[in-house]
């Protein structure tokens, strides 16, 4: 591939959900094996900076296990590389513990940011073409933003942007590079069913791609799947694994991106390799019992039994060939009102915790849910969300 002059290599990563569990199974050793692998590419490219575009733990409360392998990795890449880290939290990290010592490590070129401040400054780097000037923004709840500018109206996280984007512009010279670090749910991206909801609380979740125009470069986080979302230059990077089987068909990389001095981008993505893939694979036990139904025994697997007869100890047999079986069902011909069921159910999972609560409470009182209570359990539904993110 032809470069364009590269004068700044930049690798874009996110999501690693450290501590993660799938199934009551811990993710740790798969995490540590591809952060092994990562610092590999980390060492081959050798990008000008690297960035983190949030949820780097799974919780809140990380186990220690999560703690210390961010630490090595972090360690590894400041120390031993000498390479600045551009990080922000996402929507499961807890601001308030991820912004431990976030002041100190700055002189370290650890550039971790996780609330927003009256006295915002980008982070800015230089090469030969100049200033190239990095917006960290952490995800905040509207209400967060609309409290730091003083300004009610801001009720959705398309209007949070848009008035973090205004403020942004009117603070520097947009003519220069500038590149978004965020964490958000853009519309037209693609999601899976490992991604947490954002909240909903005053309007959609989603933030339209043209506000980010100005940006040379717009790195995001919280979406699994690596993609471009309306334009080249405005990508997810993707989890650095699968974490549910709705990603089976995910092919997980980092992202490289090359800038030149008048903001021109070449894009590529280097493939992460995990120890163990997730696969989904069905069939009658006694052709599955043979132990070449996947492409590889130690998968992390779910499988589809399509036996109508009952069987003992289907599971336990299995996992003598299969040792990570995550999840076992019968394959049952559904009937017409069970269809029916299942749609409903699954257009219910797409409603914001206030539109179901207002829902269950029709259905009980058969009366709408007046105002001033709807209002009560938006506000409780905030304050929840506040506490699990430790704020």
């Amino acid at each position: 591939m032809k470069k364009v002059g590269v004068l700044l290599k930049i690798l874009h990563t996110a999501d690693w959900h450290l501590g993660k569990i799938v199934n009551n199974v811990y993710m740790t050793e798969d995490q540590r094996y591809i952060l092994e692998q990562f610092l590999k590419i980390v060492e081959e490219q050798r990008p000008d900076a690297i960035i983190i575009a949030g949820d780097l733990y799974d919780r809140a409360i990380p186990p220690k296990q999560a703690v210390e392998l961010l630490n090595d990795t972090l360690t590894t890449i400041i120390n031993d590389f000498n390479i600045p880290v551009l990080a922000i939290s996402g929507n499961h990290d807890s601001p308030d513990r991820l912004e431990f010592g976030s002041q100190l490590f700055r002189k370290q070129q650890l550039f971790l940011d996780t609330k927003l401040s009256k006295e915002y400054q980008a982070v800015t780097l230089y090469d030969g073409g100049g200033p190239i000037h990095f917006h960290l923004i952490p995800y905040v709840e509207p209400a967060e933003v609309a409290y730091q500018f003083n300004d009610p109206e801001v009720r959705s996280h398309q209007q949070a942007a848009e008035k973090l984007i205004n403020f942004i512009s009117e603070q520097y010279d947009m003519d220069e590079r500038h590149i978004w670090i965020g964490h958000a749910f853009l519309a037209g991206g693609m999601e899976s069913e490992s991604e947490e909801r954002l909240s909903m609380i005053g309007g959609s979740p989603y933030v339209d791609t043209e506000l980010f125009k100005p940006f040379t470069y717009v790195a995001l986080g919280h979406l699994h799947q690596s993609q471009r979302v309306g334009a080249e230059k405005i990508r997810y990077s993707g989890s650095i694994l699968k974490y549910s089987f709705s990603e089976v068909t995910h092919n997980k990389s980092v992202t490289i991106v090359d800038i030149n001095e008048k903001g021109e981008l070449e894009i590529d993505r280097v493939p992460l390799r995990p120890i163990r893939d997730f696969e989904r694979i069905e069939g009658y036990f006694d052709d599955l019992i043979r132990g070449d139904a996947a492409d590889h025994p130690e998968s992390y697997l779910h499988v589809r039994l399509l036996d109508d007869g009952q069987l003992i100890d289907p599971m336990g047999k299995l996992r003598k060939l299969y040792p990570n079986i995550l999840y076992l069902e019968r394959k049952l011909s559904p009937q017409p009102k069970q269809s029916e069921d299942i749609q409903k159910m699954k257009e219910r999972q797409r409603l914001s915790p206030a539109t179901l609560f207002a829902s269950f409470y029709e259905e009980i009182k058969e009366d709408p849910i007046p105002e001033h209570r709807k209002k009560l359990v938006e506000d409780s539904i905030e304050t929840l969300k506040h506490q699990e993110r430790g704020q």
